[in-house]
């Protein structure tokens, strides 16, 4: 076997992301692919965005923004650490949604939301509009308010007793944070600008919110892929970015604390974010379109795929960044 050595491991590197950001590459397209070891941006590669009927498109580099789509969830979930360690949120206690007071789903705690567990009915499908609560959440009947739309759905199982990954369930959760921040949606975003991203160093991040002034916390967060790194690099260190603590001690592990395995997927899924069983210890954001901020603690790594990648072929991109893992090494 040859020698590990960097320019080895960066012709390994190079080899993957000419086969990610081919013409042809059965995947599909790769916007953005960045390699952060050991704190530093070890590699990068940038694709070309297609023409769509809104936008003309165009080359991607290092400071062009790139939505997350669900990657947001985990930032939700980060945005709650906070939260929690300022004393504005109990994650056992009932989740302070007004509208569930005096009923059965007032037993749903903030816990059973982050951990997708709340009992309630919802259809993540992205394709299908006839079934899916997702499409007519974020572009149907509840686009105004993302969070009330989600919390009226039936409950259909008990708190905490049955697994259902949930755009809806994340948008409640970010009501509450919201509620529990206050100032509508200017204090909401001021709270995120000052309190994550401006301390994890991600100056490109913007938010989106919806009518009622919600942060789409389930979607809708677009920045650069140096920064979807930087934002992995912040839970990598347990909460800690440029000796200063942004999140509490002991967050990361909450995130990846194990809840459910989606046999469809091969994923485990923690607390807002996936885990990944092949490399034990290691979690990550994902989101539609083969959006990925992988987090590998034991190699001190965080690798960032962004792209537009359809659910049939994203098993590509899976791999790839698994041959990534394994060609930078610990």
């Amino acid at each position: 076997m040859s020698p590990v050595t960097p320019e080895r491991t960066h012709r390994l590197l190079s080899s993957i992301a000419d086969d990610l950001l081919a013409d042809d590459a059965a995947h599909g397209r790769t916007l953005a692919l960045v390699v952060q070891h050991r704190g530093e941006v070890v590699f990068e590669r940038y694709g070309t965005q297609p023409d769509t009927p809104f936008a003309a498109g165009g080359p991607v580099g290092p400071d062009t923004t790139l939505i997350s789509w669900s990657m947001a969830k985990s930032i939700t979930q980060a945005a709650v650490g906070i939260a929690v360690g300022d004393g504005l949120l109990t994650l056992d206690a009932p989740a302070p949604v007004p509208a569930w007071r005096g009923t059965a789903k007032e037993a749903i705690t903030l816990l059973d939301l982050l951990e997708m567990r709340p009992g309630l009915e919802f259809v993540e499908d992205y394709v299908d509009d006839s079934i899916s609560h997702c499409i007519d959440m974020l572009y149907g009947s509840g686009t105004d308010d993302m969070a009330a739309y989600a919390a009226a759905l039936p409950l259909l199982h008990e708190p905490g007793t049955h697994w259902n990954y949930s755009s809806g369930t994340t948008n409640i959760v970010a009501r509450i944070l919201g509620d529990a921040v206050g100032g509508g949606r200017e204090g909401m975003e001021a709270f995120l600008r000052e309190r994550l991203f401006g301390p994890a160093g991600m100056a490109s991040a913007v938010p989106k919110f919806d009518t009622a002034g919600t942060f789409v916390g389930s979607s809708y967060v677009y920045a650069t892929a140096r920064d979807f790194a930087r934002f992995g690099r912040l839970f990598l260190d347990d909460g800690v970015a440029g000796g200063v603590r942004v999140l509490p001690e002991g967050w990361r592990d909450v995130a990846r604390t194990p809840v459910a395995f989606d046999d469809e997927g091969g994923f485990g899924y923690g607390r807002h974010w996936w885990l990944w069983p092949e490399f034990p210890g290691s979690f990550a954001a994902h989101g539609y379109e083969g959006q990925y901020t992988l987090v590998v603690p034991d190699r001190d790594l965080v690798v960032v795929h962004l792209g537009k990648v359809p659910a049939e072929t994203r098993h590509v991109v899976r791999s790839a960044l698994a041959a990534i893992v394994e060609a930078v090494g610990a």
